[in-house]
């Protein structure tokens, strides 16, 4: 039998199969406004679209914290009631088509305040709904990011409610896993690597303190999250640097720590931290980051990365390198991925009624 349709359990929490929907930024919400950041009917029908073509567990874009933790004035955000109950309308529809509903929890740290990507993606002021970002340090990504604010251990303290405070509102939106974004240079990440964490207190300089962020942002949101339902850490497993940045070896490391603090996953990703470098792309480019970690630790884990073809996927789990796939690109291309790799491995996906004719 498949590998790839075969269920996965997390907790209580049972994932149909182990094709899932990575975090992918729709940058459609309203920027402005008593619906700001609110899901609207782009999002219903983009992630309704990938539920009923059989993906096993959605996990919903990047969606901030706060206001100021949006990537771009266009993101979802979790950080008031409003959006609460407009997230209500797509977890009940993925439930309806046997889709586990996820959501991944954000801020955007020193690369937010950007445009929409088909606009060019640079950074924004107070006149586009724009504002001034804030990092562990105050070092800009690159010579187009304005240079952010330094936070305060106060203030430190702040986010690290807010991304509880979120945790709280998931699950009131009906949400039966979260993931904690700590990958591709934003606000977690940016802690964790030297090349951006340039801070001498508690919270910068040794592994230990620069992973310190990350862990009590954890504890604060295992703690609301309920004991039943599956925490993820999404993690950029490398900065791609020769040197003076987060690497492999500190992943593997990293993940013990994770596994002892609560979380269940690991959705390993690599990059985004350091501009200018080179990534050596190719299919499955970082499905190797992820089998470090699976052969090194304890931690369940998932690979994404230029996944595509249905053997590939199959091969991945059935060499023991991941425990689930995560596509991108290809359930934007194809949002019925997960009918058509059970046709042709052989495997068992939910048909919404409506659709039997193409089985």
């Amino acid at each position: 039998m498949s590998a790839l349709f075969q269920p996965f359990r997390l907790r209580d929490v049972t994932v149909p199969n182990r094709v899932w929907m990575a975090p992918m930024c729709q940058y459609s919400a309203a920027p402005a406004g008593p619906d700001t950041g609110a899901p609207n009917d782009w999002h219903f029908a983009h992630y309704a679209a990938r539920a009923a073509g059989g993906t096993g567990l959605i996990l919903v874009e990047a969606t901030a914290v706060s206001a100021e933790g949006r990537i771009s004035p266009y993101d979802l955000g979790i950080w008031n009631d409003t959006q609460v109950e407009a997230f209500r309308r797509i977890t009940r529809f993925l439930v309806s088509q046997g889709t586990v509903p996820g959501i991944q929890l954000a801020h955007g740290g020193r690369k937010a305040s950007t445009d929409q990507p088909w606009k060019g993606g640079a950074p924004v002021g107070p006149d586009t709904y724009g504002w001034q970002p804030v990092a562990p340090s105050p070092v800009a990504f690159d010579e187009r990011h304005p240079v952010p604010d330094e936070l305060t251990v106060t203030q430190i303290g702040e986010v690290i409610g807010q991304f509880a405070d979120a945790a709280r509102r998931a699950l009131a939106a009906g949400f039966e896993v979260a993931e904690i974004h700590g990958a591709h240079g934003y606000l977690i990440n940016e802690f964790l690597s030297p090349h951006s964490n340039h801070r001498t207190d508690a919270y910068g300089g040794s592994y230990e303190n620069r992973t310190r962020f990350a862990l009590e942002v954890v504890d604060a949101v295992r703690e609301v999250w309920p004991d039943d339902k599956p925490l993820f850490f999404r993690i950029s497993a490398t900065d791609w640097l020769e040197d003076g940045g987060w690497t492999a070896d500190d992943t593997v490391r990293f993940a013990a720590d994770l596994r002892a603090h609560g979380i269940d996953l690991l959705d390993v990703s690599t990059g985004g931290n350091a501009s200018g470098v080179h990534i050596p792309t190719g299919p499955g480019y970082q499905v190797p980051f992820a089998a470090r970690v699976k052969a090194g630790t304890s931690l369940s884990v998932a690979a994404v990365g230029l996944i595509t073809e249905a053997e590939q996927a199959e091969k991945i789990l059935a060499n023991d390198e991941a425990d689930a796939v995560l596509l991108g690109r290809e359930l934007l291309r194809n949002p019925s991925w997960a009918r058509h790799a059970a046709r042709e491995l052989g495997g068992e996906v939910h048909v919404p009624d409506q659709y039997h004719r193409s089985v």
